[in-house]
């Protein structure tokens, strides 16, 4: 009798996803006698939803043999696969394939037509994910979409969609592919799919938003991620990934405190025994603000943590290195990093690194041609975040090919982005630029704000690196008090009045002849004088030698 009213009690706390209750009650009458192959699956679910991973593998196992031993073939698969997919997210690769495989021998041995063929597509759908093949993923997550249909299961019909949404995005057809989400999440908000289901599709979702850089649908359904979390408070799964993109997002708006203290619980919570594969992108995170925030030794110490739980610390390592000053080092990290990530959303995320570190390693053409490349997958991908930062790099590289003109345009530009998407740090950062530009064609009054609202911003975000950046341009007297002329062209009419040829002054500012070329007519035309010969007349009567 109390082992009656024990697993019925169970049942009913499962039914109200008080899943603590649900596996205390349950394990607790199985310890009286062993519970029924059905009850078996409630009680692995209840322990994987709150966090007793190895009590969840040994209930799914027994439920499994347990269906077997009462000749129920496709029960005993449906728990073969749920096994094999929790060991495999757990990064028990060999024992979850293996798993599987049974489930897949149990399926085609007795030529059961059932969903759980269904479901056996999926772990070969995201397998050909991986391996690049986005065509083949989608036949196969389209057959399991039909199969669930079939059935009317509605937890296949939707990991199926959700697959073939990552299919079409993979295949660059990202409008479709985010439409399929919407309609994905429709289900999950309706509460027409299981508790664990629901949680994958959540993650699954607001990660790959996140990689396209389609942050207002990460941002929405990051909010309602947190809003099923926190109404199930004892659920343990799911609950470290919010905070991982909840880190993301603070970090974009600017509130840098703030996702700082939801960093520390994100990599708490992920890194416990036996650990989840977020914990990386949650340390990696953390080392993101340390660097952003000039605290350079613990930036370098998460990135190592990151490190060890399988994450690549790059591109942020390397952007560590270029702001302690090791040029080299950077420059030797984000070569090799560009040159192992082939896949287009992975190099969106390491090519704006690439083109500020060649920059400052003077690296100019290097810098050029990848530039164009962050440009086309902008395009693309269609997102105003990345098309924000290909334009500052543009305007970058227009700034150091002495073109402030067209720097200032492209500078703008990206700032406009930026500022309606309410990017905090980076349209800052570009403010600082279009301060150095306004500065270079002259415009010190104009130069003078952006400078000081950049270092305003700084301040407030805490960027201590940047914050003495700005504080550097600022410090230095403009150089136009000479007739208007720019920094650059008071080089240039030094080394003119020298009695060097333009290509000997390019040679020597390690800037093309052309250039030099506008820089002199510029000059002559702000002086008011016509020849070169009476540009060092008035370079030696206004001591510029």
């Amino acid at each position: 009798m109390a082992k009656a009213s024990k697993t019925e009690r169970g049942r009913g706390a499962f039914r109200k996803q008080a899943w603590s209750d649900a596996y205390a009650l349950l394990s607790s009458a199985d310890k009286v006698a062993s519970l029924a192959p059905g009850d078996l699956e409630l009680l692995a679910k209840a322990a994987y939803l709150t966090g007793k991973y190895f009590d969840c593998t040994d209930a799914w196992n027994r439920a499994h043999h347990a269906f077997l031993k009462q000749g129920k073939i496709k029960r005993a698969a449906n728990c073969a696969f749920w096994l094999g997919m929790i060991l495999i997210n757990q990064g028990d690769h060999a024992q979850g394939s293996g798993w599987i495989a049974r489930a897949t021998r149990l399926v085609e041995e007795n030529k059961h037509d059932c969903v759980e063929q269904g479901f056996l597509l999926l772990p070969k759908g995201l397998q050909s994910l991986s391996a690049g093949e986005s065509g083949k993923a989608h036949d196969l997550f389209s057959e399991a979409v039909e199969i669930g249909t079939r059935f009317n299961n509605q937890d296949l019909i939707t990991l199926g969609r959700l697959g073939l949404g990552q299919a079409l995005i993979f295949q660059n057809k990202i409008s479709e592919g985010t439409t399929l989400f919407d309609e994905v999440m429709v289900a999950v908000l309706s509460d027409e799919i299981s508790p664990i289901v629901t949680g994958i599709v959540y993650c699954a979702v607001i990660e790959t938003c996140q990689k396209i850089y389609d942050l207002g649908r990460a941002q929405e359904w990051t909010e309602a991620l947190s809003r099923w979390c926190d109404s199930q408070p004892d659920l343990v799964p799911f609950r470290g990934q919010c905070l991982v993109r909840r880190v993301e997002i603070m970090q974009f708006h600017g509130e840098w405190k703030d996702a700082m203290n939801e960093g520390e619980r994100a990599c708490d919570l992920l890194s416990q025994p036996p650990g989840e594969s977020a914990a990386g992108e949650a340390w990696y995170r953390q080392g993101e603000l340390f660097r952003l925030l000039g605290k350079f030794s613990k930036s370098e110490e998460m990135y190592r943590q990151a490190s060890k739980w399988g994450r690549k610390p790059q591109p942020g390592l390397a952007l560590l290195r270029l702001a302690q000053g090791e040029i080299k080092d950077a420059v030797t990290a984000i070569r090799q990093s560009e040159e192992e990530e082939k896949d287009l959303i992975k190099r969106s995320k390491v090519l704006p690194a690439y083109v500020e570190i060649m920059l400052a390693a003077g690296e100019i053409s290097a810098a050029r041609t990848f530039s164009r490349e962050l440009s086309e997958i902008a395009v693309k991908l269609q997102a105003p975040f990345l098309q924000a930062i290909a334009a500052r790099a543009s305007g970058s590289i227009l700034l150091a090919d002495e073109d402030a003109r067209g720097a200032h345009e492209k500078l703008r530009e990206a700032w406009t982005l930026f500022n309606k998407i309410d990017a905090v740090y980076e349209s800052a950062k570009t403010r600082m630029l279009i301060g150095r530009a306004c500065r270079e064609i002259g415009d010190n009054d104009t130069a003078e704000m952006e400078l000081d609202a950049a270092r305003w911003h700084f301040q407030q975000l805490g960027a201590a690196h940047d914050l003495e950046k700005v504080e550097s341009l600022i410090r230095k007297s403009p150089a136009d008090n000479i007739n208007g002329l720019t920094s650059r062209e008071l080089e240039v009419l030094r080394f003119l009045a020298t009695g060097k040829t333009n290509k000997a002054i390019a040679a020597d500012l390690f800037i093309s002849e052309r250039t030099v070329d506008r820089h002199v007519s510029n000059i002559l035309s702000k002086l008011n004088i016509s020849s070169r010969a009476a540009a060092t007349a008035y370079a030696y009567e206004h001591d510029l030698i």
